[in-house]
């Protein structure tokens, strides 16, 4: 009997390693995000200093990302995601230290956590432009899917464990747990290996961006899911960011209570994103995934509102949980489709256009709804960007149908595989190990690239999706987004 559909690209060790060694870097990631959360909140009581705090994690994604998009696309990416992820390591520690010897203030430690977002930037398109190197292409929705599901363990995982530091060590611990997590990455990828990427084109890095932006901004299914990202960052989004200051509004003043308040509703928003991630796969290979994006993208700002409704932990805890499964889907589902549609010389570029989006409109929707809750109150600030949310997709579904026909569209023909058993899902001669690197001798991948390519035609099967049959799909966050490790 064979894997389920969402744990097939598991059978591969090199995705497999990095799966398992991302998960652990992931439970430290999330350590240090509760830690400063809690920290900074617990220091300054102003819910505008939780958005500055995330917003200095993310602001850097959309001024680095298109420069190392196109890096990605041309150095080896094995090697500057062991370099990034050392960096991470030593930002972190750097952190502890501040912490642990009383000068943490807010303004420092805000600081470091803009250098770890300039390094994590970075690394990103590295990191996401591996993927398809990593899996098959029928196995790529899946293998993304599992990205969001391996840093939303850490996601349950971490907060626990930091309330458990923070109260019998302090602050500092968490930091230096994290800094030690990031080494489970680099070993990982000293085992694995990688085809080389594209190489250099010629031209330099501004051409390059300019070539990059250009060819997603050509690609409806890119183009698309990109202007649904930017759009979902800014209105639905800082409900992620402004975690501690609901727990804040929840449970008083007390640091204590607020670092455990914001563990238990982050924890209950990475259990619903792990559940979400894992059946974002099986459901849009069943229904197609342009019906399941329209879904996600309707009952994910729906869910908001019941979250911003939410008056004590327990019911915010349940509330998130469900906007938790909900948007880690629309964030898979729409990288998916990005993954699905950019060119392959071009992968790293348009990728990082994707990661713009999100990390530029997040951190300034972020920015203006902590800023607007300090005077009109959390939950009526987190309902009305929900509620906009709805009226913006119901004008662009009067008046620009095309960006969701768009998400229905695949420009590879492994879409036309299908998925019933492995022996159908993994071409005859091809290196599990591997997957990335073509297929051995009398391998049928070559045959599959010489198919010709699926257009959008609108039909109402959808994405992935075949009369009689199921078809394939093919991947962040990671946080962002649902990432493959951090």
């Amino acid at each position: 009997m064979g894997l389920p559909t969402s744990l097939r690209p598991l059978r591969h060790r090199d995705f497999g390693l990095l799966f398992f060694a991302n998960t652990v870097s992931n439970v430290g990631t999330w350590m240090q995000t509760i830690a400063v959360g809690a920290l900074v909140e617990g220091i300054t009581h102003q819910p505008v200093w939780a958005a500055i705090v995330a917003v200095a994690a993310f602001l850097p994604i959309g001024l680095i990302s298109p420069v190392a998009g196109v890096l990605a696309d041309r150095l080896d990416r094995r090697r500057m995601m062991m370099v990034t992820n050392t960096i991470e390591a030593g930002n972190a520690t750097a952190l502890a230290f501040l912490v642990a010897s009383g000068h943490g203030t807010p303004v420092l430690v805000t600081l470091l956590v803009l250098l770890e977002g300039c390094v994590a930037s970075l690394r990103l398109p590295f990191q996401q432009a591996i993927i398809p190197d990593l899996v098959p292409p029928e196995e790529l929705l899946a293998a993304t899917s599992l990205g969001s599901t391996q840093y939303n363990l850490g996601r349950v995982i971490g907060p626990a464990l930091a309330g458990i530091v923070i109260v019998a060590g302090g602050y500092s611990w968490a930091f230096v747990v994290n800094a030690a997590s990031f080494f489970a990455v680099v070993i990982a990828l000293v085992f694995i290996r990688l085809p080389a990427p594209p190489g250099h084109d010629g031209t330099g890095v501004r051409a390059g961006i300019v070539t990059g932006a250009r060819v997603a901004w050509e690609e409806p299914g890119c183009k698309a899911a990109i202007q649904l990202i930017g759009t979902a960052a800014f209105l639905v989004a800082p409900f992620i960011g402004l975690i501690p200051a609901k727990a804040l509004a929840l449970v008083g003043d007390d640091k204590h209570a607020i670092a455990r308040a914001t563990a238990v509703l982050t924890t209950a928003q990475g259990i619903g994103a792990i559940t979400g991630a894992l059946l974002v796969a099986p459901l849009g290979y069943r229904f197609g995934m342009r019906r399941v994006l329209a879904a996600y993208l309707v009952l994910t700002p729906v869910a908001v509102v019941g979250y911003a409704g939410a008056e004590t932990t327990a019911l915010a805890a349940v509330a998130i949980t469900v906007v938790g499964g909900l948007y880690i889907g629309l964030l898979s589902g729409l990288n998916t489709v990005v993954q699905l549609q950019a060119p392959v010389e071009y992968r790293g570029r348009v990728l990082s256009l994707f990661f713009v989006a999100l990390g530029v409109t997040y951190p300034i929707g972020l920015l203006f709804q902590g800023a607007v809750a300090g005077w009109a109150g959390l939950g009526p600030t987190t309902a009305v960007g929900a509620g906009v949310m709805l009226i913006v997709l119901a004008g662009l579904r009067a008046t620009q149908p095309w960006m969701f026909a768009a998400l229905g569209a695949s420009t590879t023909a492994a879409a036309e595989m299908t998925l019933e058993g492995d022996e159908a899902a993994v071409p005859p001669g091809a290196d599990l190990d591997h997957p990335g690197h073509g297929v051995v001798e009398g391998g049928g991948r070559e045959l599959v690239a010489k198919l010709p390519p699926v257009t959008a035609t609108g039909d109402e099967t959808g994405f992935f999706q075949q009369p009689e049959v199921l078809g394939h799909g093919l991947p962040a966050d990671g946080e962002a987004g649902g990432e493959l490790g951090r």
